[in-house]
Order: structure tokens, then sequence, then C-alpha cells
């Protein structure tokens, strides 16, 4: 798949997935929610990865299973549904779309990916443009666990991102993103389960919600996200997800009727922007 179709198919994924989401947490506890999205990837890739890598070496390669089921899934995905329901959603998704910033400082000092000035630069306009598409949600009051959450879930997802490309080698491509979705639905349901209990009400809504988020929102999303990760670098590939809340606003006026101002197109321009300076070689000297 090309690449510029492989980000737009994930962006519009991760970008739908958020009001099914919300679909799916009317019927069903957080943690239990999240272990059921992680269980759905893991059902649809573990064969999958037997088939195109083989059995996995998991007595050499337990711990990069577990530190990217912790950094990609289960801690992010709980991190994330925390900061929901301690924060304004406008100010969780500044939070934790400070994630591309972070991979791209990760990137540079663990992985020696470049870091020049008009990337530096281009990071920091993706970023404000979610600022500023998420004013008009920046209303409520402020946790401080919730922004510790929220934070903490995105220096996870950075760090489980920047990890993924020399776990590959070891693992297997396809065995990085199973096994630690197998991981991560064993951790959040054992969690969750016990806490939370099993209340679930199995509506058809509910169901359509969760298939949606487990198949779309999560299995594609990250197998494609991967894949981007694996082709470039981690630090551009993650710049692309700064389009993730723009569309989220965008499908949310057209199919739940909430309200689009200016503050869109100028944090579009932003992302736009930011997007073009980080992906821009950098110029000889």
């Amino acid at each position: 798949m090309d690449r510029l179709l492989t980000t737009i198919v994930l962006v519009l994924a991760w970008g739908s997935t958020f009001a099914a989401v919300k679909i799916g947490l009317e019927a069903a506890p957080p943690l239990v929610f999240a272990g059921l999205r992680a269980l759905i990837g893991a059902v649809v890739l573990v064969p999958v990865a037997l088939v195109r890598d083989g059995p996995p070496r998991l007595r050499r390669t337990w711990g990069w299973h577990v530190a990217l089921g912790i950094a990609n899934f289960a801690g992010f995905f709980a991190l994330q549904t925390l900061a929901l329901l301690a924060l304004p959603s406008g100010l969780t998704a500044v939070l934790i779309y400070l994630q591309p910033v972070l991979v791209g400082l990760f990137a540079w000092r663990l992985l020696g990916e470049s870091m020049h000035g008009a990337k530096a630069v281009g990071l920091l306009l993706g970023f404000a443009g979610i600022v500023v598409v998420s004013t008009e949600a920046l209303s409520g009051h402020l946790s401080a666990p919730g922004v510790v959450e929220a934070v903490s879930g995105a220096v996870l997802w950075a760090l489980g991102t920047v990890a993924f490309k020399p776990a590959v080698p070891r693992v297997g491509a396809w065995w990085a993103v199973a096994g630690p979705f197998a991981f991560g639905a064993v951790l959040l349901l054992a969690v969750g389960l016990p806490v939370e209990g099993w209340h679930i009400d199995w509506s058809w809504r509910f169901v359509g919600a969760l298939l949606y988020t487990g198949l779309v929102g999560t299995t594609l999303a990250w197998v494609l996200w991967l894949r981007l990760i694996i082709s470039g670098e981690a630090s551009r590939a993650a710049t692309y997800i700064f389009f993730v809340p723009l569309v989220s606003v965008v499908i949310g006026a057209l199919f739940l009727g909430e309200s689009v101002g200016v503050p869109l197109a100028v944090g579009a321009a932003l992302v736009a922007a930011g997007v073009y300076l980080v992906n821009r070689p950098a110029r000889s000297v």
C-alpha cells in the first residue's frame, strides 16, 4: 500500500474511532472495554503472526512483548481512558497529542534520527494546531491526577513507538504487534474485571461500537501505524497523527451535530504547516 494512502486510512480510522469509543463506554466499564478492544486485535493478529513469522521466540523476546504491550496498549489505553474521565476532552487531546513532539525528541536522542531547525519548528506547530482546535473544549475543572495520566499516556505511547523499531528485527514485524496486543488484553482484563466487574449492556449498538473500535480503530490502525514507523523515521511518521483530532472534530460535526468554528480552520493550517516542515528534507549547507 502506498505510504500516502496508508497515512490517509490511518488518520480516518483513528479519527472516526473516538465517536465509537464514546458509544462503547456508555455500555461497558473503561478498562474492560479497552481490554476487549485489545483482545479482538490479538484474536485477529496472532494467527497471522504464526503464519508470517512462525512460532514466537518467547524465551528470548518476552521482554519486548511485555514492554511494547505496556507502552503501546495496556498502559496507554488505560491512562488515556482514565484521563478522559478526569479532564475535559479538549484538554485531554492536547496533552495526549504531546506524543509526536515526544517521539521526535526520543527518536533524536535514542535512535539517532535527525533533528534540524525546521523539524523542531514543525513539531511545535503541529502541537500548536491541536491546542487551537481544542480551545473551544478547554472548559471545566482541572484535575491534577488527570493531567498526570494524560501526559504519562503520551510518554508511554512515544516510548513504545520508538521501541518498536529495534524490536522488529528481534521479534518479527507481526509478532511485534500481535504479542503486545495479547499481553495488553490479558493485563487490562486481569485488572479491569476484578475492579470494574462484568457489567456490560450487550446491545447491537455496543457490539457495533466494540467491533469497529477493535477491528478498525485498534487492529487495522495499529498495523498501519507501525508499518509507517518501520518504513521511515519514527518522528516523521508520528507527525501525521496530528491530523487525527482534526478528523475527529469534522466527524463529530457531521454525525453528532457538534459545532465547528474558526479554530478548526486555523488549527488545520498549523498542523499542515508542521507536517510539511517535519517531512521536508533538511537543506544542505
